[in-house]
């Protein structure tokens, strides 16, 4: 990724019924986005699937999002490669839960 990616934080719930994001939810001070993919969490499958759907939703290329922390947990850090209003308008969007 060029440049500084922004970084958004987030919980992914794995092995869904649907993928979705669900919105914004404030969990301990920290702004995170809830998430939630079908993908189950084995060898990566659910964070492909979770950059695949931000990237979606953001209308970029999946190749321009990825897991930076929290590979393993579900707390993340994604680092997105894309154009910062784009971002906040679509982070304004989203319900909070």
């Amino acid at each position: 990724m060029a440049g500084q990616p922004y970084k958004l934080a987030l919980r992914l719930t794995p092995r869904s019924g649907r993928d979705a994001v669900l919105g914004i939810k404030s969990i301990e001070g920290l702004d995170e986005v809830q998430a939630c993919v079908t993908a189950p969490p084995d060898n990566g499958k659910a964070n492909k699937a979770l950059c695949k759907l931000i990237a979606s939703e953001l209308g970029i290329a999946k190749s321009k999002v990825e897991v930076v922390q929290g590979q393993t947990s579900r707390h993340k850090r994604l680092a997105i490669d894309a154009p910062e209003p784009l971002i906040a308008a679509w982070l304004s969007e989203l319900p909070v839960l």
